[in-house]
């Protein structure tokens, strides 16, 4: 246990004596950055961006050092939601501004981002994870999309007024609210040229102009804006990644030189992380080092981060052909790149509009097209599809001993949502290889089941009432592999209804689980499978079927997914989405069944052409209780038999011997359900 902080002449000796060169002062300013970055499962990991081999002196002190700076009175927010929108006007008039848009999103136009980059939270108090506002001078919006209507009407007050993110196009709002000359500033770094692009031109048939704003006006009122994020990068090793990162570089380089580009420039942290083999962990739930990069058709790789997150080991492991700049140098290495008319390519369905235009006044070529990291990220190799397998073998075993303690502590009806997540949470923690949760857990018993994306908070906390479902969404960051999971369970017995709709649910799971298909297909071809057992009642769900998921990087990965949505990347080999069909009655409860498969090979006797299946990587049992065997066929009932014989057969090893019995009775086949 640290004792306490012995003060900075104190300090400054040990860093001597341990050869650092580092001050007390160095190390409140990496301190302060390791604050504004996502609690670690390992709360002494920062310690690498000091030095390996620390002296416990030394340590002991760097962690009382670091007490004492979290438990130092912080800066006094400026005022309520009402006096941050004053003082956003305020900074607009200095501007010349008529108004500003203010997104939840930040330089990398990610899923997750910084605290520093919570803009639209801080100002409006929105905490969901979509949604755009404006500011005017005498109006402001808040436009969100249907996920988030009801929360944003809870978190935002009556200063913004509510508008759905689709139904209600912004550009609609702003053309009627401003006059003719109107000016509407924008961050560039926080938008896509796509964006940019498509908002100035509906803006202009209006008469406003849309103004790119060299400083963020909203980051020159919000006094006590975290600083960004630091956490230690980290090499991946190879043999999690089976592909060095040299092998990466080269492939991509040959495939610029092949085109006639010059360069490429990355502005996504997982292709950056899968291109370089590194990991970090800026952002909450997933393993990235926000960082820009540039390759050239040579190989080489300019990587643009803060240099003090970098472990000793990833230096040598990024070796010469990668150099490490600070953010500041992006834009005159993307002058460099660009200049003589030089062809760049970059991403403009994830690039900021500030680097297009940057290129662009450099004299660049740009090239418009997908990042072409995302395809053979999304193509797992054999190590891997080895990792994610090991994970999902660990990640199984840790939610069945969570199920036999679920099915002990439910029908005592004490049990609420948040004691559910953190029991979750401690039988995954000591999982070897845990590095955190994949995403928020979603725990909603049931009328909250029914709301999509719920997140349990102390004000929405539910007890687990008697004869009701409980939806469980969760997953984990492994060092080998990225899993999640849903399973619906009962608590107590299940209506008939709600019999009637899991098992619905479930044979949509089947029929697509099972279903073969020639290569070139892609993953909206397939969706409807997994909907016909719910449209054949009336019934349907208004999220996606599955998504891409990466090797212990996003759990939110694309190009493939499975949707209503057309998408045109075809599914291969390698690749990990989930299948997750779902029925949600509102008030009442919600339905889900989500196991992550991969996309395989398969033999088909008389095939004329190569065909592809999805093969379970998730070992959790399903619920029996709530299956209706009346509704299945006898091929659906043989599939629930071997994929429970599956998860016994590699579960049953790990487990302690009460668990494995309950797992055995959890597991038995349909035939034999009492």
């Amino acid at each position: 246990m640290s004792s306490l902080y012995r003060g900075d002449d104190a300090l400054a000796s040990l860093l001597a004596d341990a050869g650092l060169q580092q001050t007390p002062d160095d190390l409140r300013a990496l301190l302060a950055g390791v604050l504004a970055a996502p609690p670690s499962h390992d709360p002494a990991d920062w310690l690498l961006m000091v030095g390996e081999g620390l002296p416990d002196a030394l340590i002991d002190q760097l962690h009382a050092l670091k007490a004492a700076l979290e438990s130092a009175p912080r800066p006094t927010p400026v005022g309520d939601a009402a006096t941050r929108l004053a003082a956003l006007r305020a900074a607009l008039t200095r501007r010349d501004l008529d108004g500003f848009v203010v997104p939840r999103g930040d330089e990398h136009q990610g899923e997750y981002v910084p605290a520093r980059a919570q803009r639209l939270g801080w100002l409006t108090g929105f905490t969901g994870s979509a949604g755009i506002a404006v500011a005017l001078a005498e109006r402001a919006a808040l436009f969100v999309d249907g996920r988030y209507t009801l929360q944003a009407r809870d978190e935002v007050p009556a200063h913004y007024e509510h508008l759905h993110l689709v139904e209600d196009p912004l550009t609609d709002w702003v053309a009627a609210a401003l006059p003719n000359g109107g000016r509407l500033g924008y961050d560039p770094w926080l938008h896509t040229i796509g964006w940019v692009e498509k908002t100035r031109s509906a803006l202009e048939r209006h008469g406003v102009h849309l103004i790119a704003c060299e400083d963020n006006p909203l980051d020159s009122v919000w006094l006590d804006q975290p600083p960004a994020p630091l956490s230690p990068v980290t090499p991946q090793d190879i043999a999690f990644t089976g592909d060095s990162a040299a092998d990466k570089r080269a492939r991509l380089a040959q495939g610029l030189t092949e085109r006639g580009l010059s360069a490429l420039v990355l502005t996504q942290p997982d292709s950056i992380a899968w291109l370089l083999n590194i990991r970090g962990a800026d952002v909450p739930c997933t393993p990235l080092p926000l960082s820009f990069a540039i390759l050239t058709n040579d190989g080489a790789v300019d990587l643009f981060l803060d240099p003090r997150k970098l472990a000793p080991a990833t230096g040598a492991h990024l070796g010469n052909a990668v150099r490490v700049r600070p953010v500041a140098e992006l834009g005159p290495a993307l002058d460099a790149v660009g200049r003589g008319n030089a062809r760049v390519l970059a991403d403009p369905s994830c690039t900021s509009a500030w680097l297009f235009d940057r290129l662009h006044r450099a004299g660049a070529k740009v090239e418009r097209d997908s990042d072409p990291c995302a395809l053979p990220k999304a193509c797992k190799n054999a190590a891997e599809l080895a990792g994610t397998r090991a994970a999902h073998t660990r990640d199984g075993a840790a939610l069945v001993r969570f199920l036999h303690w679920f099915a002990g502590e439910a029908p005592k009806g004490d049990l609420t949502e948040l004691a559910v997540v953190d029991r979750l949470l401690a039988f995954r923690a000591v999982n070897e290889r845990f590095c955190g949760l994949s995403f928020d857990t979603i725990a909603g018993a049931g009328p909250n089941g029914a709301i999509v994306h719920y997140r349990a908070t102390p004000e929405t906390n539910r007890r687990l009432e008697p004869n009701s479902l409980f939806l469980l969404d969760s997953g984990a960051q492994y060092r080998d592999g990225t899993t999640d999971v849903t399973r619906t369970l009962a608590v107590g017995i299940p209506s008939a209804e709600m019999k009637d709709r899991f098992t619905r649910v479930l044979k949509g799971h089947i029929a697509l689980s099972t279903a073969r298909f020639p290569r070139g297909t892609t993953g909206s071809q397939l969706d409807a499978l997994a909907r016909l057992p719910l449209w054949r009642v009336g019934l349907d769900y208004d999220h996606g079927t599955g998504h891409g998921v990466g090797s212990f990087l996003s759990v939110h990965e694309g190009p493939q997914r499975i949707s209503k949505v057309g998408n045109s990347v075809a599914l291969q080999p390698g690749m990990i989405l989930s299948n997750e069909p779902g029925y949600y009655k509102t008030g009442a409860y919600g339905i889900r069944i989500e196991n992550l498969v991969v996309v395989q090979p398969v033999e088909v006797a008389g095939a004329e052409r190569p065909t592809l299946g999805f093969d379970p990587l998730t070992l959790v049992p399903i619920d029996r209780s709530l299956i209706d065997t009346t509704l299945l066929d006898a091929a659906e009932i043989a599939w629930v038999d071997d994929y429970h014989a599956h998860v016994c057969e590699s579960l049953t090893p790990l487990l302690e011997s009460d668990v494995a019995a309950w797992l055995t009775a959890a597991t038995a086949p349909l035939a034999k359900a009492d």
